[in-house]
């Protein structure tokens, strides 16, 4: 779990930035979950609108399975539905979000888990990965990747996005030696951007697509 970075937030937002444990998450997520859609998207949320744009310039449609890792409600399951991606599981920290996602009908399959540790899929399980705000304050750092790099097939891609103050804490670093293991190659990272516009005092991320070897 990584630290808070200077971002200020109040509600849970600020909260869930500032845990300590994948306990406090979970549970905050859990409480957040029938309000968390209204908000974000009052707060601009700018993650799953750029992950699905990289996923389609990056995996052809009909790819699948697919693997969204850190789904909360789902806002990312339902646009790969109708982007000609047929068959999505969902993994998130939180039961209460993914009852919510469960709602919409857009997941094949719910996995209540935590990344950062090992994941209970078979290796090269998945056609590609996309985990938007998971890379971030209080959640998951460097460490998710490996497991994540593991149950993606040759071939595929993992799209997520990445806290700068992360990036520059170990992040960027563990993606260079990635690529000098020949486990990955860096297929495009975007410049930094501010994920919610509708926040004072957010870090900006950057999303980064990663094609495994």
């Amino acid at each position: 779990m990584t630290q808070g970075d200077g971002d200020k937030h109040d509600g849970f937002l600020g909260a869930v930035y500032d845990s300590k444990s994948t306990d406090d998450v979970a549970a905050l997520y859990d409480k957040w979950a029938e309000t968390y859609d209204a908000e974000m998207a009052q707060a601009g949320y700018r993650h799953p609108t750029i992950c699905l744009a990289l996923l389609s310039r990056h995996l052809p449609q009909g790819s699948a399975p697919l693997l969204d890792a850190g789904a909360g409600t789902g806002l990312i399951g339902e646009w790969l539905q109708i982007m000609g991606y047929p068959q999505v599981e969902a993994l998130d920290i939180s039961a209460g979000m993914l009852k919510v996602a469960e709602k919409k009908g857009c997941y094949s399959a719910l996995h209540v888990l935590a990344l950062g540790g090992t994941l209970p899929f078979a290796g090269n399980s998945f056609g590609g990965v996309i985990s938007a705000g998971v890379f971030t304050s209080g959640h998951v750092g460097a460490e998710g990747l490996d497991e994540l790099i593991r149950i993606t097939r040759p071939g595929g891609v993992i799209v997520l996005t990445v806290k700068n103050t992360l990036w520059e804490a170990g992040f960027a670093a563990r993606i260079a030696e990635l690529e000098s293991q020949g486990l990955v190659a860096r297929a495009e990272e975007t410049a930094p951007y501010v994920s919610m516009p509708g926040e004072t005092g957010t870090t900006p991320s950057r999303g980064l697509v990663l094609r495994v070897c």
